[in-house]
């Protein structure tokens, strides 16, 4: 038995459905992720999970108990706000110490429990500071220290490090991840950083308008989506639209502005208008006259980011874009004209949005 299950669960604002029919099944000692844009039912789904938001429908079980109507302090959970919610009046200790004392824990108890909260996100003698004493990042961490020093048996962060710059939300993001592993807790993550859900998740829910788009592991979600939003949303990619012309079961040949590009479909149903899709990584620059290219370009706008070069390149199929590592030497200039070439292997093929049938 899992250890968290979601039963058609469902919730409705209204006219508005924030929450349609989701199963969910999180394993003891899994880290989940919630991702999607605004407006998907991520953090509605996480309120309902902690009991802010009581289901309209279904049934949520925590280790085989109903936690469906129970209040939210008996769930044993622990919870990261976005906002962090300390409280400004009272010392770290005091913050972390806070949902023990709720609990009634001795003070002797909770001194020892707080500092080996406050040892574990690594902010050991910084017991007697405020919040406003503290960087972005140790406020977070305390937050962090408070929702574990209750040892509570599933853990839910609400997008807890849209508040960092970019350089410490990735430092956060191994540190959070290693904390996770060591005590072997079962973690939940809401966000809409496709980044920060690949590195620290074992499984993401791709989530659109209230419903799961895709339950994966983060390279299955990556490599081979199952709609179209979860290719287009999950990284960057190369949208060509295109016709079916044949298909023998393994391979559709499909005719993207009179080019045929042999696409593996792996089992989908392919319909007579698809769209092919290829990542800009697995795109690679070519000699104009060699075999390898599969169409030419010229190259429109080309960006250098540090560990890569960005390209657009014009082509009869489109703009496509290129992401080539920084090997040391810079790619051809703007205007060049260059061949694009790729594996039939990296195409993925899907029903366009809108399609009946399945992908």
């Amino acid at each position: 038995m899992s250890f968290l299950t979601l039963t058609g669960i469902s919730k409705r604002y209204g006219d508005f459905t924030a929450i349609e029919q989701i199963d969910l099944e999180v394993e003891r000692g899994e880290f989940l992720s919630l991702l999607g844009p605004s407006g998907c039912g991520k953090t509605t789904t996480l309120q309902m999970i902690a009991g802010f938001v009581t289901p309209g429908s279904g049934t949520i079980r925590l280790d085989g108990r109903d936690i469906t109507h129970e209040r939210p302090e008996k769930r044993g959970m622990g919870v990261v706000f976005q906002s962090y919610a300390l409280f400004p009046h009272m010392t770290v200790d005091g913050n972390v110490g806070f949902g023990l004392e709720m609990r009634n824990m001795k003070r002797a108890a909770r001194t020892e429990r707080v500092a080996e909260a406050l040892e574990l996100v690594r902010l050991g003698g910084l017991g007697n500071r405020y919040p406003k004493e503290l960087s972005g990042g140790q406020r977070q961490r305390v937050a962090i220290a408070r929702a574990l020093a209750i040892r509570p048996q599933l853990l839910l962060l609400d997008e807890p490090m849209s508040n960092l710059d970019a350089k410490l939300r990735e430092d956060m993001h191994i540190e959070l991840r290693a904390i996770q592993k060591r005590l072997g807790i079962t973690t939940i993550l809401v966000t809409h950083d496709q980044v920060e859900a690949m590195t620290m998740s074992d499984r993401i829910a791709v989530m659109e308008r209230g419903r799961i788009a895709q339950l994966s592991t983060p390279f299955e979600a990556y490599e081979r989506p199952a709609t179209p939003f979860a290719s287009t949303f999950l990284g960057k990619t190369n949208l060509l639209q295109g016709e079916v012309l044949r298909s023998n079961g393994r391979c559709a040949e499909v005719q993207v502005a009179g080019i045929t590009l042999k696409v593996p479909h792996e089992g989908r149903h392919v319909h007579d208008r698809v769209n092919v899709y290829l990542r800009p990584e697995k795109v690679r620059l070519a000699s104009t006259d060699t075999v390898d290219a599969r169409t030419t370009g010229r190259i429109a706008t080309r960006v250098f980011t540090g560990n890569q070069w960005l390209l657009l390149v014009d082509t009869g199929l489109g703009q496509i874009s290129v992401s080539q590592p920084n090997t040391g030497l810079p790619p051809p200039p703007e205007d060049a004209q260059v061949g694009i070439a790729w594996s039939d292997d990296d195409l993925r093929v899907l029903q366009k949005e809108g399609s009946d049938g399945h992908a």
